[in-house]
C-alpha cells in the first residue's frame, strides 16, 4: 500500500510566504499612490467620499468625519472617490469646483509619490552595497576586445546617441544593441572623446545576440553624498528603461509575449524574494522592486486614456484654451481606453499563466 507524504506546514509556508511577500509589496505601492491622491485632495480642502484598498466587496469600513475608509475583497487595485470627481456638483468643495492648477496636482501626486518610492528603494539598496558601480572604466577583462579602443579611466558619457546617467545604463543600452558594434563618447583626460564601431565580442542564447560585458567598471563606497546622487541618478535611468522598452515594444523589437502583468510581476518578486532569503543578498529582490515602483509610477502618468495621466493631458488642454473639453466626450475616451487597457491585461495575464505552466 502506498503512502503519499503530506506537505508539511513549513513547505507550504516556503511557497506562500514569497507570494504574500510581494502581494503585501503591490499592495503598498497602491496605498501610496491613492495616499498621494488623498493628501492633496484634503490640502486642497477637496471632499473625499471614500479612501479604498482593493476591489469588489467591502470586507471592512469604518468613516471619519465625511470619509469611508474601506477593504475591499480582491487586491487588484485602490481609489479614491472625490465628490464631483466624475460628475457635475454644485458641492463647492466638489473636485470639479477646484482651479485646475489644485486638480492637476491632486491627480499627478499619485504617480510623483510612486517615483518618490522608487528613489527610496534605490537608496536602500545602494546603502547595503558594498561598492556603488559609476560608469567609468576601471580595468579589462582578460582577452578584452573593446580595450583596443577604450581605456581604463574613460567616464562613458553616451552609448549610441544615448546618454548615460548611471551604470544600469551601461548593460541596458549595450544589450539594446543588435550587432555588437556601438558607438561611445566618452570622457578622457577631461576633454569629450568620440568612438565609432568599437567591437565586443558577441554569442548567441535563444536566438537572441548576447553582448560580452568585457570592462569592469570603478565603484564608490556608500556615503551620504554618493547614495543621494547615484539613488537619483540610477532612478532616471530606470525611468528611461521604461520608455526606451515601450519604444522598444510600439516599433516591434519586443512582442506582447515578452510583457508580464500582475501575475507573472508577482511570481517574479516571490521568486526574487526566495532567492534573497537564501542567499542572504537583497540587491536583486530591491532593485525588481525599484523597477516596479518607478515603472508603475510612470505608466501611470503616460498620457493614455483611463490613466492618470490621461486626465492631466485634458486638463493640460483646459490650462491652454481657458476652456475644458465637454464632460461626455472626455468620458467616452476615458471608457474605450479603460476597455483597451483591461483587454490588454486579460492578453498579457494569459501569457503570464501560460508561462507559469510552461515553467511548472
Amino acid at each position: 500500500m502506498k503512502i503519499i507524504p503530506l506537505l508539511s506546514v513549513a513547505a507550504v509556508w516556503g511557497k506562500v510566504w514569497p507570494i504574500l511577500v510581494a502581494i503585501v509589496f503591490f499592495g503598498l505601492i497602491i496605498f501610496f499612490h491613492e495616499l498621494g491622491h488623498f493628501v492633496f485632495a484634503k490640502l486642497f480642502g477637496v471632499q473625499v467620499n471614500e479612501f479604498a484598498m482593493g476591489m469588489g466587496p467591502t470586507l471592512f469600513k469604518f468613516k471619519k468625519g465625511e470619509t469611508k475608509y474601506a477593504l475591499r475583497l480582491l487586491p487588484i487595485g485602490g481609489f479614491v472617490s472625490m465628490e464631483g470627481e466624475d460628475e457635475e456638483s454644485e458641492n463647492e468643495r466638489a473636485f470639479c469646483n477646484k482651479p485646475t492648477w489644485q486638480r492637476f496636482i491632486i491627480v499627478a501626486a499619485g504617480g510623483t509619490i510612486n517615483l518618490i518610492m522608487g528613489v527610496i528603494i534605490v537608496a536602500v539598496m545602494l546603502c547595503q552595497s558594498d561598492l556603488i558601480g559609476l560608469p567609468e572604466i576601471h580595468s579589462f577583462e582578460e582577452n578584452s576586445v573593446s580595450s583596443v579602443q577604450l581605456q581604463a579611466g574613460d567616464k562613458i558619457k553616451e552609448i549610441n546617441d544615448k546618454k548615460v546617467y548611471s551604470e544600469y545604463d551601461l548593460g541596458f543600452l549595450m544589450a539594446r544593441d543588435g550587432d555588437g558594434t556601438m558607438d561611445f563618447v566618452v570622457e578622457r583626460n577631461g576633454e569629450d572623446v568620440e568612438l565609432k564601431d568599437i567591437e565586443f565580442q558577441t554569442y548567441e542564447k535563444n536566438g537572441k545576440v548576447m553582448i560580452v560585458y568585457d570592462f569592469i567598471i570603478r565603484g564608490v563606497r556608500p556615503g551620504f553624498l554618493s547614495v543621494a546622487k547615484n539613488s537619483v541618478l540610477q532612478s532616471v535611468s530606470i525611468g528611461r528603461i521604461v520608455w526606451l522598452s515601450l519604444l522598444d515594444l510600439v516599433t516591434g523589437r519586443y512582442g506582447l509575449s515578452e510583457l508580464s502583468g500582475p501575475i507573472g510581476t508577482v511570481s517574479y518578486i516571490a521568486d526574487a524574494a526566495q532567492t534573497a532569503t537564501q542567499e542572504t543578498d537583497y540587491t536583486y529582490l530591491l532593485n525588481m522592486m525599484a523597477m516596479i515602483t518607478i515603472n508603475i509610477g510612470l505608466f501611470n502618468l503616460l498620457p493614455l486614456p483611463a490613466l492618470d495621466g490621461g486626465r492631466l493631458f485634458f486638463m493640460l488642454i483646459e490650462m491652454i484654451f481657458r476652456k475644458p473639453v465637454p464632460r461626455k466626450y472626455e468620458g467616452w475616451v476615458h471608457a474605450i481606453g479603460l476597455v483597451l487597457l483591461l483587454l490588454l491585461m486579460l492578453v498579457i495575464s494569459f501569457s503570464d499563466i501560460m508561462r507559469l505552466i510552461r515553467g511548472a
